[in-house]
């Protein structure tokens, strides 16, 4: 399941990642976000919450992870990943070599630090 979470300002897209996402997930709740978000904002940045309960994607959801981070290549700007996972964090440890913006990976016990961190004014 992928949950969009509220409170955060109009240029960050806040996720949270529960049990196992789907296909579906990404159709039906972050593609709608993100394609709202980039028609709003020049650059995104997003909060991502990965919770112990994360059970994994279907291959059909790595695909539209793969075609959404494509699609909006030039878009992102700052991605907090915030996790205790340590296979996570692995992976995204990973993908920091390739993405365009700014990724930092926090641990749970960092949360409002990465919150902090991905709102703040760039350069800081």
């Amino acid at each position: 399941m992928i949950a969009v979470l509220t409170g955060f300002p109009d240029n960050v897209l806040a996720v949270v990642y529960e049990g196992r996402v789907t296909r579906q997930d990404y159709r039906n709740a972050l593609r709608p976000a993100v394609d709202a978000m980039v028609q709003r904002n020049r650059k995104v940045r997003v909060y991502c919450a990965i919770g112990p309960q994360f059970a994994g994607m279907e291959a059909g959801a790595v695909w539209e992870d793969l075609r959404l981070g494509i699609g909006h290549w030039s878009r992102w700007e700052r991605i907090a990943i915030v996790t205790d996972l340590g296979w996570v964090r692995h992976a995204a440890g990973a993908f920091r070599l390739v993405m365009p913006g700014a990724l930092r990976i926090f641990r749970f016990g960092e949360a409002t630090e990465a919150r902090r961190w991905v709102t703040a004014a760039f350069g800081q």
